[in-house]
């Protein structure tokens, strides 16, 4: 076992999943000294903010040596596509993230759904294009609704659920001829619609090892009842039941296992997170997509639910020495509500003040995404998903009395929220 409380931790990220990190690392431990970069406003509060490139090794590696830092945590899936942990690892700096190579199982969907077909990882059926009127002839063949996905990275929104052909064929020429989201268009997946329920399956790898933390789910949508525009998200908790024992079972052997083995079969050194998202359908759990880092805002949830010191995982999966027997989980429910900016997902207000809470609650945190700190001390709005109330209960119903008794709480102009985070594991707990 290392030394207690000499890690020197850097982490790369400036949203909520970000915050609740650094919240991980300054409860533990292990951790001597943390920074962030670029970090946000309410991370400003709690640690060092230092700016960088993240999406460029050279520039962090300049910046852990300029620091001293000697453990690094990658929160967002881009500068692992872009090789930074490659770059700490050259120089025998640890890093928690995934190498370049393992990172394209979310650069790159074509290159995944490839992957899950070669290794026989069940998900939907798909075809992928590099030109735009193969694909619009595909599609009118195919039957709606259908998924239309940009390959590259796209910051979650590069993937379009059409209800119509014509809404399909508009999505191609979006991607594909208007660039919207530029190079990552350039290929396009087009896959079958699963129908069933979604969740979130975070693993911490190491190699084949792994442990797998409570099923969560995220709500995309931006109003009630999963209405409305796809966002981010706006809300997630853990655990849901949605994850059966058989289901989970399935998802051990049927998905995990194969994409593991297939992994390192493909000579892939895993080590860090892979978020696996799931439809759970009438005949057994399906991949929608893998990701290479935390969920956001799952991550946020998934954190408390931890009793083993997070940090110290991290540690032990970068080192190559993780082993997953000794990780307990924390019971109960955690949940997070998102309060979004005005016009979000759309055009949204910046630069408003916001006010917070002196006093929270027990089992109740506040986790900043799109947040600044100014010169004059105040923390005004700087994004979207400007931050979530995060709160850990014995019950998810006990976790969102205590979430939404504080959310009324936190005020700045135009602020929204989902009143009804969790709503399908309440129903199933006869709450609803």
């Amino acid at each position: 076992m290392a030394t207690q409380g000499n890690l020197d931790v850097l982490i790369l990220g400036s949203g909520g999943r970000e915050h609740s990190l650094l919240k991980a690392c300054l409860r533990s431990p292990r951790v001597a000294k943390v920074r962030v970069a670029p970090g946000n406003g309410g991370m400003a509060l709690e640690a060092e903010c230092l700016e960088v490139d993240a999406a460029n090794p050279a520039a962090v590696l300049a910046l852990v040596r300029q620091t001293g830092s000697n453990f690094v945590i990658v929160g967002p899936e881009v500068p692992l596509a872009a090789g930074v942990v490659d770059a700490l690892e050259a120089a025998g700096v640890p890093a928690y993230g995934p190498l370049a190579a393992g990172a394209r199982l979310e650069a790159s969907k074509a290159f995944s759904k490839d992957f899950m077909v070669r290794h026989k990882v069940p998900t939907a059926s798909s075809e992928t294009f590099r030109q735009l009127e193969p694909a619009l002839a595909y599609v009118r063949r195919q039957s709606v609704p259908i998924v239309i996905k940009a390959s590259g990275l796209a910051a979650g929104k590069g993937v379009v659920i059409a209800t119509t052909h014509a809404e399909a064929e508009a999505a191609l020429r979006d991607m594909m001829q208007a660039k919207i989201f530029g190079a990552s268009g350039d290929e396009v997946v087009i896959e079958e619609f699963m129908q069933g329920e979604e969740a979130s399956i975070m693993l911490m790898v190491c190699g084949e090892e792994y442990l797998m933390l409570p099923p969560s789910q995220d709500h995309k949508r931006v109003g009630e009842g999963d209405t409305g525009l796809n966002t981010g998200g706006m809300g997630a908790y853990a655990p849901t039941t949605v994850v059966t024992p058989e289901v989970e079972r399935r998802l051990r052997e049927e998905i995990i296992v194969p994409t593991l083995r297939g992994l390192k079969a493909d000579g892939i050194d895993y080590r860090g997170t892979l978020y696996v998202g799931i439809m759970v359908t009438a005949t057994g759990p399906r991949v929608v997509e893998y990701n290479v880092r935390f969920g956001d805002p799952e991550c946020q949830v998934l954190m408390p639910s931890l009793e083993t010191d997070p940090v110290q995982i991290m540690e032990d999966i970068a080192l190559g020495r993780f082993r997953s027997a000794s990780v307990k989980l924390r019971p109960g429910a955690t949940i997070i509500i998102v309060l979004a900016a005005g016009g979000y997902p759309g055009e949204i207000r910046k630069g408003d003040v916001i006010t917070l809470p002196v006093n929270l609650p027990a089992g109740v945190d506040i986790v900043h995404g799109g947040t600044k700190r100014q010169a004059d001390g105040r923390v005004v709005t700087a994004g979207g998903r400007v931050l979530g109330v995060v709160a850990h209960g014995a019950t998810l119903q006990e976790a969102a009395q205590r979430a939404y008794s504080v959310v009324p709480q936190v005020k700045f102009e135009g602020s929204h929220y989902r009143r009804d985070i969790g709503y399908r594991q309440l129903r199933r707990d006869g709450v609803l």
